[in-house]
């Protein structure tokens, strides 16, 4: 999407007229010498294509359409083997990195709230060599209080290098890990914790003196607790019979020679590596059950899509490790050899909640290149930056504008704009430390407004993928050449996809000019299903006549004739209405975050009634500049419920809407803003930032009957 040229009409031909000779001396040499047609032909060859010759497919990969590929590396079939080829290959390269805390000041703000503040230092890294070591005196020193193989024991930290180096003990010693959320509610913990029956569970200091010391009681098998930080080494008041231990007094154990030299029980690919609890944004978190040949599987066809990736890469970790997406992208970068530097998203950038101004976020001391992100972290950087955009003088504004509309042309055409990404972009790459060459987009769906913005200020490819905790957030991603926007790419060379008609939604695979329906994944990256839960396994699984696992995800895709993949719509998010239209509340939400008032919105429809409605969590910065022009004044929560203020966003979100080419029954008719941000925290959203619709309604239900029943 274009920005809007707001400038005298003779700048603009002047601006144009340089571009245009600039064009004709540099054209010829810069495509010869750049390999732009190589690239052009990349973006528009086929990519994937239906094995089969129907529409519905299966359709895979045009480099896999004789078979899926499942292993790295030959013979290399199980975690701890893909960790022991590393430590071969790489063994002095780095490979966990994390800062030095120098630091922690408590700042107060104008509103009188007290914010801490980190000054930090250097990375400080642990070689390949070191994290093995580590991991095998740590997985010793489990088996020494008890742990036995084959037996659940749980994880529930924040993402760090501990996370990592527990993880691959467990590997080492067959002890499938169970993980959970640790923004996850109290009885959801223990619902995980219970149904798995763990007796040992790894955690740090601050998450066992909140949300695990709470519900101790509820979970009887419990009995060691290993703290991943070192200080503090006491731990009074604890349940009689549960013992905790640090992580390092576990090391030790483990290093003893009587431990040490015992014999651990090798996995097998068909073995459970982890138990991965879902981010319960439709209820009670399932366990979803995944082999080590799964996961193999899914960080193969991961790899693929990821050019010239090597040893020389840095990949930033800032995501929930308990998700899919980033345990498996830094399962990627081990397998590889990259270092893994740690990073929080309120210390990412320099600008970032927790870093005192004037010292350095994350990405500027590590200088990442490769970096996986959910939408909502690329939302926030897009208006953030955008914002700054409008509070340039007017020159730095019309530059911007003018080079970021050429360069928007320039993509669309398959070209890069290297001396235009030195003079103006060059600044705004650095918010990520300068460095980055591929951003991983995955979820949610990203706007191709975000997408589009992306690429040109960070001049580097997003690749958005296509997965689920079921798949091991394998199924598609976007290459690196093509920059079309809004859809998610090719099959892995791990899956293939069918596509299963929606007689009630109205999506067939015959539908013209794309088929259509209902996307189902299979391949080895399938997972082996949910734990203790038949019921859902039989829905949601399914084994074809060769033996291949099959997931039906619930959401509407169509294939495009290059063989990629577009989201289109989801069946959960499908709702009738009173006078049977159907509405997509994931279609209205992903148009209407676009607009610069929206932080987050969540559209609700109830069947019983005639129109769509909508809470909205909105900008405070461009809320607050609105109220003062219409002369509101008060506090945020006061301007948020002023009835005046209401309609004036639903008179943006309505011009954004018909902007969006949404259809009149889908603009919601009535909102009600939130003064309250909805974090992971709040429990209204899950760690990826998706919506707990039934968590929504229930805090909104007054809201609910004040915008449907007309008060």
């Amino acid at each position: 999407m274009k920005l809007k040229e707001d400038m005298s009409p003779l700048i603009l031909q002047v601006f144009r007229s340089v571009v245009w000779v600039y064009s004709v001396i540099t054209f010829i040499p810069w495509y010869l010498l750049s390999g732009a047609s190589e690239s052009q032909a990349r973006a528009k060859r086929i990519k994937a294509r239906s094995v089969s010759g129907k529409p519905a497919g299966p359709y895979r990969a045009v480099n896999s359409s004789q078979r899926l590929v499942s292993l790295l590396h030959e013979g290399v079939d199980t975690l701890d083997k893909v960790f022991e080829y590393a430590v071969v290959h790489f063994p002095k390269r780095d490979c966990l990195g994390t800062r030095e805390l120098l630091n922690e000041e408590d700042e107060i703000q104008p509103n009188g709230k007290v914010f801490k503040k980190v000054i930090l230092g250097d990375y400080n890294w642990l070689s390949y060599e070191d994290t093995f070591y580590q991991s095998q005196r740590f997985g010793s020193g489990l088996a020494a209080l008890g742990q036995k193989p084959l037996c659940n024991i749980a994880i529930f930290c924040e993402t760090r290098a501990e996370w990592i180096i527990a993880a691959q003990a467990c590997f080492m010693y067959n002890f499938p890990l169970v993980t959970l959320y640790s923004t996850l509610g109290g009885a959801s913990i223990a619902h995980g914790l219970n149904e798995t029956e763990v007796t040992h569970i790894i955690t740090s200091k601050d998450l066992l003196q909140g949300r695990l010391r709470a519900i101790l009681m509820d979970v009887p098998r419990l009995r060691h607790i290993i703290v991943v930080d070192k200080k503090p080494s006491r731990w009074p008041d604890m349940p009689r019979g549960i013992m905790v231990h640090s992580m390092s007094a576990v090391q030790e154990l483990g290093s003893k020679p009587e431990n040490l030299t015992i014999s651990r029980r090798h996995p097998q690919p068909s073995d459970n590596a982890v138990i991965m609890y879902t981010s319960g944004s439709t209820g009670i978190p399932k366990g979803v059950m995944i082999s080590h040949s799964n996961i193999i599987a899914g960080i193969t066809g991961m790899a693929e899509r990821i050019p010239n990736l090597d040893e020389n890469d840095t990949y930033i970790g800032y995501l929930p490790l308990a998700h899919v997406l980033e345990l498996s992208a830094e399962l990627v970068c081990v397998s590889h050899g990259c270092r893994i530097g740690y990073s929080s998203p309120q210390t990412l950038s320099d600008q970032s909640s927790k870093i005192k101004k004037g010292s350095k976020g994350d990405t500027s001391i590590l200088r990442p290149t490769l970096m996986a992100a959910v939408p909502e972290i690329m939302d926030r950087i897009y208006k953030n930056v955008m914002t700054k955009v409008e509070e340039m003088s007017s020159v730095q504004k019309t530059l911007f504008v003018l080079a970021y509309n050429y360069k928007l042309e320039q993509i669309s055409k398959g070209y890069s704009t290297p001396l235009c990404d030195r003079l103006v972009f060059n600044k705004v790459r650095s918010l990520l430390g300068g460095h980055m060459r591929v951003l991983l987009s995955g979820g949610a769906p990203l706007s191709a407004a975000t997408q589009r913005f992306m690429n040109i200020c960070f001049c580097c490819p997003v690749g958005q993928g296509y997965g689920l905790t079921e798949t091991c957030g394998a199924g598609t991603i976007c290459e690196v050449w093509d920059y079309n926007t809004g859809r998610v790419g090719a099959p892995l060379v791990c899956s293939e996809i069918t596509l299963k008609d929606w007689e009630e939604g109205g999506y067939y695979s015959t539908d013209k000019p794309n088929p259509r329906g209902e996307i189902l994944i299979g391949g080895p990256n399938v997972t082996m299903g949910y734990y203790k839960n038949e019921q859902k396994n039989r829905e949601d699984f399914f084994v074809d006549e060769n033996g291949q696992r099959w997931f039906c995800t619930g959401d509407i895709g169509e294939f495009h004739p290059d063989g990629c993949l577009k989201i289109i719509d989801r069946k959960k998010d499908l709702v009738k209405l009173q006078a049977g239209e159907y509405v997509s509340l994931g279609k209205v939400e992903a148009i209407l975050k676009n607009c610069p008032l929206i932080d987050n919105i969540c559209a609700y429809a109830n069947s019983e009634e005639s129109y769509v409605i909508g809470f909205v969590v909105p900008n405070q910065k461009q809320l607050t500049a609105l109220a003062e022009q219409r002369g509101i004044r008060g506090s945020w929560e006061e301007i948020c419920n002023h009835e005046e203020m209401e309609k004036e966003v639903l008179g943006i979100i309505t011009e954004a809407a018909i902007t969006g080419k949404l259809e009149r029954f889908e603009i919601p008719k009535k909102i009600c803003l939130s003064a309250e941000p909805w974090t992971p925290e709040t429990g209204l959203v899950t760690d990826a930032f998706k919506l707990k619709r039934k968590e929504l309604k229930t805090h909104y239900q007054d809201d609910i009957e004040r915008m449907y029943g007309g008060k």
